[in-house]
């Protein structure tokens, strides 16, 4: 939110540095994210003053230049040559000293600077229209009257100061301040605790009056109370539609409000000004000449001030003429029929409160992120209205004409009381954990104009305003005592207790680190994705990964509409930062993620923790060394996937591999029965085209959550490194297409299972001719050891005789000589 140093400096005296007020602010829990100097004119106004030329004399040999002295009431005569044809002693004018910056014959800013002029000193700089931004003359300087004190800046002459906007990060529970005047309360809060008790505000509401006379209120009817706590409207008449005046233009501009026209812009003033939305109705187009507030049926139509038409929500609460035709959407948007425009003659002022969550839910519904919605779902005080309302009235009167021609209308059912809240001081203390005292505490909530009711030394019962919806329990009253104290005076305590906590070995947190030092230190990078991703992923019939639509977890996102459901997986967020990187020609990519994936199954939302490894490009970086270039592949990536899984302690599992199951061109799935460890394989290339990505990708998606259960009911065993040493046997099998290395492996470990250590794959023959088509020989080693003696020859070649015979029998493989 945007707050204007000047527009504070109208409610309360406050002569600090914008860097300390920021600090004051921060304190008070309004965080000021940076502030900036925001100047009417391109032209350093504050460096212009206004003087008188005391003498003026013509410089020999120039047909224009005069050598003038002039004063700017700081008693010292400036020697200054002017070559303005107009100027003359006596004259009151704007003088540019050295160091301002003034505008140039061709428009661009440069600075003033003593210099020689035909051999006369000039000092400074008389300035005419154009040279100071204020217009396009340039016939002569500019002439003032002859009264004119000296030494005014010309800012102050014109009123035109220079601004500081302050940017606040409001948090959503503070509704006090969401406005100027909310803000300036805050500071004169600070003010009085720490500087001057009797400081108070100057509010401008305060003295407005209504014309005597008036008995007959607009009628209105509120149908949904439950939604409009309270409406007030005021009708006037007569009014002048048109641009507005200068400064309230500039004060608009300054905190990025578009001015629209004088009706219009008032009530943009009064909300930022005292923190309460006002709508202005062309009083023509309210047919029946009466308001409802109330709910449209399902469906109904509704075209709101941008020309879109909208369909309505039973739930949305709907201003409405006599005859239930809308006008606006309460609290949010108003309707393209019934603005103000230039040929309104008799505006309709609307001032209410809203239910913050009827206008929260409207707004997210339509994606309508107003101005005003933002303010009615933080909570706006409903006995502000009438002040806020007056105030607009007033306003209208001074720059758009008119009378008014109405009481207020005020409905009010159910008024607001301040909340009261049993306090006591112990509870302050403890909280805070800073012994205050009595005194303390009743000097902060003076200040803060919280009341203070049936006091007692142990406590009392504190009164707060309507203006802090927030605070209805004893800790929101510390809290905003503590804000007001300040953090800072809370001394730390000498030593600290702390008690240890017992958990099972290893955590969630162990083996998440356990997994990311190892992909770390093999060259991958860790990425952190949105868990929002587009259901056009996954529904329709252009989707790459089609999934039932009840599976899906959607979200009414409105801040982006393409992402309005939870990642059922971590795949599309990888191909996601593949492509970014891809863009930015980063081509060779080791990426890896850890995080949730989300989906509805039997009706309950379930929530799994994955992650992925996502392999492309060069499978090492480029090299002096002569050695062929090599790409990553399936088997690069299944290695990665088997070593990470044998370092997390998970070694048995199956292998079970698939084709062209979807989102893979073929793969590999571990898995323990039902039960899947990981998934891996390249993504299929109908996949990379939906995104656009440049393959191949290699992909694997590994569930973490049954990682770590296996790993958490592990028991680790030792044993000791054998003394003997170990044999190898090798074995060329001749064994069908179909049959797999897994298989293979299966068969050997069911066969023996004491001595032998490892298998291994180490070359793979095809060739139709020799060995016959449909055919594949694989050459497998065998590794054999003993921890309590050498193994003989004999021994082992019965061993290998048994498991030929197992391959032959189970896998119908052929024993290649």
């Amino acid at each position: 939110m945007k707050v204007s140093l000047n527009w504070l400096r109208e409610f309360l005296d406050i002569n600090k540095k914008p860097e300390e007020i920021a600090e004051i602010l921060t304190s008070l829990g309004l965080e000021v994210e940076g502030w900036e100097q925001v100047s009417p004119s391109p032209v350093d106004l504050e460096r212009v003053f206004t003087g008188v030329v005391v003498e003026c004399t013509r410089i020999p040999d120039s047909d224009h230049l005069s050598a003038t002295r002039v004063d700017v009431g700081d008693g010292q005569l400036r020697s200054i040559v002017c070559g303005a044809h107009n100027v003359a002693a006596g004259q009151h004018v704007l003088v540019a000293l050295p160091g301002a910056r003034v505008l140039g014959k061709d428009g661009q800013p440069f600075q003033i600077a003593e210099r020689k002029v035909r051999g006369v000193l000039s000092q400074g700089m008389i300035c005419a229209e154009d040279e100071l931004g204020l217009g396009t003359d340039h016939s002569g300087i500019i002439v003032l009257p002859e009264r004119t004190p000296l030494g005014r800046t010309a800012a102050e002459y014109f009123g035109l100061p220079t601004d500081v906007i302050f940017e606040l990060g409001i948090t959503p529970n503070r509704a006090d301040a969401t406005h100027h005047l909310g803000v300036a309360r805050n500071l004169l809060a600070w003010l009085r605790y720490r500087e001057n008790l009797q400081a108070e505000l100057r509010d401008p509401a305060s003295t407005i009056s209504l014309p005597s006379g008036l008995t007959t209120p607009y009628p209105v009817s509120v149908e949904t109370p439950e939604a409009c706590q309270r409406y007030m409207a005021l009708l006037i008449q007569g009014v002048r539609v048109q641009e507005s005046p200068e400064w309230l233009q500039r004060r608009l501009l300054a905190l990025g409000q578009r001015p629209i026209n004088n009706v219009v812009d008032i009530t943009n003033y009064v909300r930022l000004e005292r923190g309460h939305p006002l709508h202005a109705f062309d009083a023509a187009r309210i047919g029946g000449g009466a308001i409802r507030v109330m709910t449209l049926p399902e469906g109904s139509a509704f075209t709101t001030l941008d020309g879109e038409e909208r369909r309505l929500s039973a739930q949305d609460l709907m201003i409405c003429d006599a005859y239930g035709h809308p006008l606006c959407i309460a609290g949010v948007f108003g309707g393209a029929s019934s603005g103000v425009t230039e040929a309104t003659v008799d505006v309709l002022l609307e001032c209410a409160r809203f239910h913050p969550t009827w206008i929260r839910r409207t707004m997210l519904r339509h994606n309508l992120r107003t101005e005003a919605a933002w303010v009615f779902e933080k909570g706006v005080d409903p006995n502000g209205c009438p002040e806020a309302l007056l105030r607009a009235a007033a306003l209208v009167l001074e720059l758009a004409g008119g009378q008014v021609a109405t009481t207020p209308t005020d409905i009010y059912v159910q008024p607001a009381q301040p909340e009261r809240v049993p306090m006591t001081y112990e509870y302050i203390c403890k909280l805070i954990g800073a012994d205050l005292s009595a005194e303390t505490v009743e000097r902060i909530l003076q200040a803060l104009d919280i009341g203070m009711l049936d006091k007692t030394p142990a406590g009392f019962t504190a009164v707060v305003p309507t203006n802090k919806p927030d605070v209805t329990r004893p800790a929101d009253v510390v809290e905003e005592i503590l804000r007001l104290y300040g953090l800072d005076e809370v001394p730390l305590p000498a030593h600290l207790h702390t008690s240890l906590e017992v958990t099972q070995h290893p955590t969630r947190e162990t083996v998440r680190r356990i997994a990311a030092d190892y992909l770390a230190a093999n060259g991958f990078l860790e990425c952190m994705s949105l868990s929002l991703t587009n259901s056009a992923y996954h529904i329709g019939t252009q989707a790459p990964l089609p999934l039932p639509r009840e599976q899906l977890v959607f979200v009414h996102n409105t801040a982006n509409q393409g992402l309005d459901c939870l990642r059922p997986t971590l795949l599309f967020s990888a191909l996601e930062n593949a492509l970014r990187n891809q863009n930015y020609q980063n081509h060779h990519l080791r990426l890896f993620e850890l995080g949730k994936t989300y989906r509805t199954l039997m009706g309950n939302m379930v929530e799994t923790e994955r992650l992925y490894i996502l392999l492309c490009g060069d499978h090492s970086p480029e090299s002096w060394q002569p050695a062929p270039k090599k790409q990553v592949d399936f088997y690069t990536l299944k290695a990665y996937v088997r070593n990470l899984l044998e370092r997390l302690g998970v070694v048995s599992f199956q292998e079970t591999p698939l084709q062209g199951e979807m989102p893979f061109r073929y793969a590999l799935r571990y898995h323990r029965g039902p039960q899947e460890l990981a998934m891996m394989g390249e993504v299929a290339p109908s996949v990379l085209r939906f995104l656009d990505v440049k393959g191949p990708i290699f992909y694997a998606e590994m569930n973490f959550d049954v990682l770590y259960e296996a790993l958490a009911h592990r028991q680790v065993q030792f044993r000791d490194t054998s003394k003997f040493p170990a044999v190898r046997r090798d074995l060329a099998l001749v064994l069908d297409q179909a049959v797999t290395f897994a298989q293979i492996r299966q068969v050997a470990l069911s066969t023996e299972k004491k001595l032998l250590r490892e298998i291994n794959l180490f070359d793979v023959f095809e060739d139709a001719e020799k060995i016959g088509r449909g055919k594949k020989s694989y050459a497998v080693s065998f590794l054999f050891e003993s921890a309590e003696r050498t193994l003989q020859g004999k021994e082992i070649d019965a061993i290998m005789q048994q498991l030929q015979r197992a391959f032959e029998q189970k896998l119908q493989a052929t024993i290649r000589k």
